[in-house]
């Protein structure tokens, strides 16, 4: 089953499908190493990476196991970063959540506003019960993020990713429907 990748609108952010225009973004994003220390790969170094980045997102739903979307500024376009769902298992109605956003939109609410929009369309639009996510337990803000939308910490895998001969460990949060606040959801 396809799914169709939203566009959806939150106070400060346009969430929208990848185009092939987003290449030159991806790169810069992927490129830079601040951004991906707790990421599961290292910084890209080839610029194909995009087109195969964008490739796996068009990919992802056709084969109906996921969407990406840009998250880029309402007022001005400026690219923020990404947001995806993916692994969607509707049997299980669950799915996995993740987001990178650029090293200069830190700390602005950007992740936390995007995330509550693709929560709020996904626990609407998939019919989920469950919602996980994974993040480096040295990546504080991405947990902050998490534990604003109501996230759980659940436990902890163990030397899970070694990147670049650096072996690290990783939480997994969950959150459940029950737990979902639909109060909390910005107006799409």
């Amino acid at each position: 089953m396809m799914l169709s990748t939203p566009t959806l609108h939150t106070s400060r952010l346009r969430l929208r499908p990848f185009e092939d225009g987003d290449a030159g973004e991806l790169v810069a994003l992927h490129s830079n190493a601040d951004v991906m220390r707790y990421w599961d790969s290292p910084p890209w170094t080839d610029p194909a990476r995009a087109a195969r980045f964008l490739a796996r997102s068009r990919e992802m739903a056709e084969a109906g196991d996921g969407v990406r979307v840009v998250m880029e500024r309402a007022e001005d376009g400026a690219f923020v970063g990404w947001c995806t769902l993916h692994e969607w298992n509707p049997d299980f109605r669950s799915v996995k959540l993740g987001y990178c956003l650029g090293e200069a939109m830190w700390g602005r609410g950007y992740g936390t506003e995007a995330a509550r929009a693709v929560l709020g369309w996904a626990f609407d639009t998939l019919d989920l019960n469950r919602v996980q996510a994974e993040v480096d337990t040295r990546n504080d803000g991405s947990a902050r993020v998490l534990e604003k939308l109501g996230f759980v910490r659940e436990g902890t895998l163990r030397e899970d990713c070694v990147v670049a001969g650096v072996v690290s460990d990783s939480w997994v949060y969950g959150l459940l429907r029950r737990e979902w606040s639909p109060e909390a959801r910005p107006a799409g």
